[in-house]
């Protein structure tokens, strides 16, 4: 019986500890929500409260959705929903075909190139923004949609690396079983390889679709046009030191903007978790 209560004291104070410590980490996002929830006048008197004191949600939320600077939300959510598409799909399928390169194509210094992709990691994305302004403003699309998806669609040397370790735990007894059979190298990654890869390139999308939807460096870079705007740099529009600040929209229009982000993941979950738990048995 001692035993067995202290098994049970621990789990409560392994579960307690739990609760304790997810409720901190979400502390965060319950604030942002109730904030929309709350007026412009109450909003910093009570700062640490998740219960409004005046109810101004229908307030905030219309006056976020109208829009900074005659440009609609809408507009803003459009240009960040084309970019982060065509972004992740882009540079999911370029990581995945140089992936494949790597792992199952032999030819000279593959060993060096690949190396050589795997030292960009070390790079900051920061670094690389002034020669692709550069390289942009030559070919005169900065200020364009095209701008902000052009750099991801060249892959990612952490979704290549990451699908690279899936390729090489595949027996290649499985391409020359599909060679036998008549099929080339695109039809054996097509129908052979991909569906066995497939929780490396949920994965690999995930990641790619938050990396995108959240960034705000380039678009401050390479943008210029407020109709142009992502929604992390337009949410900055909501705040003029010089007039005033809008903080009750700019709350709202922040749990808007999670709303993709949270449906993309709880989605596709499942398929990240069996990333993970396959890359780890064949570790």
């Amino acid at each position: 019986m001692g035993m067995k209560r202290k098994k049970q004291l621990s789990s409560v104070i392994f579960h307690t500890g739990a609760c304790i410590l997810g409720f901190f980490m979400i502390y965060p996002l319950l604030w942002l929500l109730a904030s929309s929830f709350k007026s412009n006048e109450t909003m910093f008197t009570n700062t640490y409260s998740l219960l409004p004191e005046v109810w101004d949600a229908a307030k905030n939320y219309a006056s976020g959705f109208a829009g900074i600077g005659g440009v609609a939300f809408s507009t803003f959510f459009m240009n960040s929903m084309v970019v982060t598409v065509v972004g992740t799909i882009t540079c999911v399928l370029s990581s995945l075909l140089a992936a494949y390169t790597f792992s199952r194509l032999k030819f000279r210094f593959s060993n060096f190139w690949f190396g050589c992709v795997m030292m960009t990691m070390m790079i900051p994305a920061q670094v690389m923004v002034v020669p692709q302004y550069i390289i942009l403003k030559k070919i005169h699309l900065i200020d364009t949609r095209v701008a902000l998806i052009l750099p991801w669609c060249f892959g990612g040397a952490f979704f290549i690396f990451l699908m690279v370790q899936f390729f090489q735990g595949i027996p290649k007894e499985l391409d020359e079983a599909a060679e036998i059979d008549g099929c080339g190298k695109i039809q054996t990654l097509v129908r052979v390889l991909i569906p066995i890869v497939r929780p490396a390139i949920i994965t690999s999308s995930i990641f790619a679709f938050y990396w995108i939807w959240q960034d705000f460096f380039q678009p401050l870079i390479f943008m210029s046009s407020s109709t142009k705007y992502t929604i992390p740099l337009a949410l900055n529009m909501y705040l003029d030191p010089n007039s005033y600040n809008n903080y009750g929209g700019l709350f709202a229009m922040s749990v808007v903007s999670l709303i993709p982000i949270v449906v993309f993941f709880i989605i596709f979950q499942r398929y990240l978790v069996d990333g993970i738990a396959m890359d780890g048995i064949k570790g």
